[in-house]
């Protein structure tokens, strides 16, 4: 059986966005990330993945549920376990310039971390900075080059190896490519894979590109305003999408073989709000196979192996 790095049970992130009114990010969510294998978040733009993410490796505090790291509950880790515990857990951000300080020279960013930990000598910092910007691709003369003087793929490979400076085990990718010219995201996504391969890494990969996801992850989870709808193995959810709003997400990607063109799906309907949103379906307003059963609370249920759909209406739908 395969041994879990991250799991989570019902976490929930609630935001105070004025009297009453309460803001569902991240909603009851529960998920497994195997060890040294990728996990990836799709959905809308505001559908709550990075909130997600942010919240599991405690850069948000979560409102509710549990957070487990190598089998321990570290929901409620303070101070000093905290601090160790972030080594474990880094983020990569979607933004590779706004992430870096503009004052910082390269070597600067990849030394901040291995200084602030205490742990290295001088010269045994100076040696982790080479061997990081071999690692990720970063050429020895760009060691004291600004941001502002690098593109966009380099400035995400300085991204990465801060995030790899204490030897993580796990780290959330916040769509790490989609500010990058897509050339320049082929090459992230490729050190991505092969930095997985040779560290042993753990990813929670969020992003809105199904084609990058694909690509990238073992398996996939699909987010609609702070819920799971469904979560399955990459390749099973792409040759089998049972949840609707899964499929018209599927339709959505552009294709180039003009004998089989997809059908695009088109939804319609009023957006529910994830401020103190009613019990139920989420995507009924927008679904066309909505019925009164739709507004019961909606939980994961496994229809084939590993195979989750939250859906009531999911073996009519699909004919199963």
């Amino acid at each position: 059986m395969a041994e879990t790095c991250v799991e989570i049970k019902n976490l929930q992130k609630i935001f105070d966005v004025g009297k009453n009114a309460k803001l569902h990010a991240v909603d009851g969510i529960s998920l497994k990330i195997e060890k040294g294998k990728t996990m990836g978040v799709v959905g809308e733009s505001g559908c709550g993945k990075s909130t997600l993410g942010r919240t599991i490796i405690h850069q948000h505090k979560s409102t509710g549920g549990q957070i487990f790291f190598n089998g321990q509950d570290v929901t409620h880790v303070r101070g000093k376990e905290l601090k160790k515990l972030k080594e474990h857990m880094q983020i990569v951000f979607q933004d590779p310039y706004s992430s870096l300080n503009p004052r910082y020279t390269v070597e600067a960013t990849i030394k901040e971390p291995l200084q602030l930990c205490k742990r290295y000598t001088r010269a045994q910092v100076d040696d982790e900075v080479s061997r990081l910007m071999d690692l990720c691709g970063i050429d020895e003369r760009l060691r004291l080059a600004y941001p502002h003087e690098l593109d966009g793929g380099r400035r995400q490979r300085v991204g990465i190896a801060r995030a790899l400076a204490l030897k993580p085990e796990f780290i959330v990718c916040d769509e790490p490519v989609s500010a990058l010219d897509v050339s320049i995201q082929a090459q992230v996504l490729n050190l991505l894979m092969d930095l997985q391969e040779k560290e042993g890494l753990t990813y929670m990969f969020v992003t809105h590109d199904l084609s990058v996801v694909r690509h990238i992850s073992h398996d996939i989870a699909v987010m609609y305003l702070g819920q799971l709808v469904e979560t399955s193995p990459s390749k099973e959810l792409f040759v089998n999408p049972l949840h609707p709003y899964t499929k018209a997400l599927l339709s959505a990607i552009p294709t180039v073989d003009i004998h089989a063109p997809m059908e695009r799906i088109q939804l319609k309907g009023e957006i529910t709000s994830p401020i103190n949103p009613k019990p139920g379906c989420r995507f009924a307003s927008r679904c066309p196979y909505a019925t009164e059963d739709c507004k019961k609370p909606q939980q994961l249920e496994e229809i084939s192996p590993n195979h989750f759909v939250a859906c009531c209406r999911v073996r009519e739908i699909n004919n199963l």
